[in-house]
């Protein structure tokens, strides 16, 4: 039996392999079938219609992104028939939306907006009248407009599949029928990671990142106000396509140039706290390896996989490291270290990082936040925001001067920036590990092991007959996985475990741009592998910087000023 099958879709012939849909086989003839409900990230749904095509054979349209081939099939996606049976969908969703496209945040990036403007809609022929929703706007990281959903299933489902969390529930039925987090409770009352995924998934403006660009603009106007402003890893392999860049273009020369010019006093690099990160995570692995304490160590840089810990597995909260994140660390930095060298007063510090994350805007208000003896990071703005906040100020970000990180914590590693994607934070802590171990040179810096996209990988590292089995997951519902192994005694015999809550790791968290290319997450990946090898630097422990702020500031890694700053001290530790 043949594993491919051969079908006529608009005239032209077309072999596919067996189980693919109309709409896959279409797109390989690269005809456009449009889709609302159904998205590559998540099994298909069917729910809204808009992909209808006639089968010769078939009494009833069917719909393209869940219909699969059969041999012989012919396909006619541009009949009247269809065209009419869209446009009468479409129709339906736009009178029960709100009319307020031009002040939406995804206006010219809303599908629903593309759809009606690629079917020829001109008017809506029927009245709205659906009762007005309230918002949901009660967290740090998310807002959701229920007025402005189209009830495609998206969210409920990378929440369910990818996340685990099945924050998202479909409530009441027919016109009554909303999406919801189970009870109508908010988001700040239901167990919400806000990893921010349903917000990249999203084909309206029903679930949006939270802005935050104005109260940036009125500290960095305010005169008595210091601005200093964090990068992390990877923003630089994203920004760019705001701006028409390609999937995973390095900008961050012209990223660091625009913040300048959007009037931040200092611009420094989060690669600097990855690489702290570095020294303090391995510091720690290697000391709970050698005591065999709370083992095996999970790694602490994902606010929404710690999120996701705190809620699912209280009990097994001692195995993740007592680091902070990046931005954590650079936060209590700031207002101490880096106040105390450039003699600011840390009152009048406003630290502002941007990330590629939602969680980070509520991991920045955790109340055990505050190391500096101030909430030590005062704001986060997504990388859509930075977009947005360039563009309002009239940037173009491709004719930017390339400017350089600022001086004290503006220097990162490879290491620092592999950190952005999968398998990034292991790779660099085991640069450090071997080194740490062997007391030799690692002439072999990349651990392929721990690369690529699968779910759940697995290595075994000889550090020169020290031997650990290291493990990295992506994505909650693979962090799900790993958990359950340890609940059932970790027969896996894990060490180490590295997990970051968006599938991919931070180059598709939820704050970053909303992407239509299927390889999206290997193109940014690429080109955070591609910044590593490009650096002076390739290993956390030859940062200058780093070696700097342990010999003037922090002492040992993992001592006791460490540990005040750079280490969690909330009950779980």
């Amino acid at each position: 039996m043949s594993d491919n099958v051969t079908l006529t879709i608009d005239g032209q012939s077309v072999t596919v392999p067996a189980g693919v849909t109309i709409w896959g086989a279409a797109r390989k003839l690269s005809i456009n079938i449009p889709i609302l409900c159904h998205h590559f990230d998540v099994k298909p749904y069917a729910g809204c219609r808009v992909c209808v095509v006639e089968v010769q054979g078939m009494r009833a349209m069917a719909a393209a992104c869940a219909c699969p081939v059969s041999e012989g099939m012919v396909v006619k996606t541009n009949t009247p028939k269809v065209r009419e049976a869209r446009r009468l969908v479409v129709e339906l969703l736009l009178a029960s939306h709100p009319q307020d496209c031009l002040t939406c945040d995804r206006s010219q990036n809303c599908e629903l907006q593309a759809l009606a403007s690629d079917l020829g809609i001109k008017e809506v022929r029927f009245k709205n009248t659906k009762p007005q929703l309230p918002l949901d706007a009660n967290n740090p990281s998310l807002v959701r407009d229920p007025n402005k959903c189209v009830l495609c299933g998206r969210c409920v489902r990378v929440c369910t599949e990818k996340q685990s969390a099945s924050v998202y529930t479909f409530a009441n039925r027919g016109y009554q029928s909303i999406v919801t987090p189970a009870f109508g409770r908010g988001l700040e009352n239901a167990k919400c990671t806000f990893c921010g995924q349903c917000s990249v998934i999203c084909p309206t403006g029903s679930i949006v990142v939270k802005d935050d660009t104005e109260k940036v603009m009125e500290a960095i106007n305010d005169p008595d106000k210091v601005v200093v402003v964090q990068t992390a890893p990877a923003v630089r392999v994203a920004l760019g396509e705001l701006f028409g860049a390609q999937t995973g273009a390095i900008v961050t020369p012209k990223m660091v140039g625009a913040l300048k010019l959007l009037g931040f006093d200092r611009v420094l690099d989060t690669n600097f706290t990855a690489d702290l990160t570095i020294w303090e995570e391995a510091t720690e692995f290697l000391e709970r390896l050698t005591k065999n304490r709370d083992m095996p160590m999970i790694t602490s840089c994902s606010p929404g996989w710690i999120n996701f810990l705190e809620m699912y597995y209280p009990a097994l909260v001692k195995h993740h490291s007592s680091c902070k994140s990046p931005q954590q660390m650079f936060g209590a930095l700031a207002k101490t270290f880096y106040a105390q060298k450039e003699k600011l007063d840390p009152a009048k510090i406003v630290s502002v990082s941007i990330m590629p994350c939602t969680a980070k805007k509520f991991e920045a208000k955790r109340p055990e936040m505050r190391a500096s003896g101030f909430q030590d990071v005062d704001y986060v703005l997504s990388t859509r925001e930075l977009g947005k906040l360039i563009k309002s100020a009239g940037i173009c970000l491709n004719d930017v001067q390339p400017q350089n990180y600022d001086p004290i914590m503006g220097i990162g590693s490879g290491a620092g920036t592999i950190f952005g994607n999968t398998g990034g934070v292991m790779e660099a802590a085991l640069r450090f590990a071997y080194e740490a171990v062997t007391k030799e040179t690692l002439s072999q810096l990349e651990f392929n092991a721990v690369r690529g996209l699968n779910g759940l990988k697995e290595a075994e590292v000889d550090l020169k007959g020290t031997k650990i089995k290291v493990a990295v997951a992506h994505g909650l519902a693979n962090a799900r996985k790993v958990m359950e192994a340890i609940k059932d005694g970790n027969p896996h015999k894990w060490n180490f475990i590295e997990v970051m809550a968006c599938p991919g790791g931070c180059i598709s968290g939820g704050g970053q741009p909303i992407s239509h290319d299927m390889n999206y997450r290997t193109k940014r990946t690429e080109g955070l592998y591609a910044d590593d090898r490009n650096l002076k630097y390739r290993k956390s422990q030859d940062n200058p910087e780093v070696k700097a702020i342990y010999a003037e500031f922090l002492g040992e890694p993992g001592g006791h000023k460490a540990h005040e700053l750079l280490h969690s001290h909330s009950v779980h530790h």
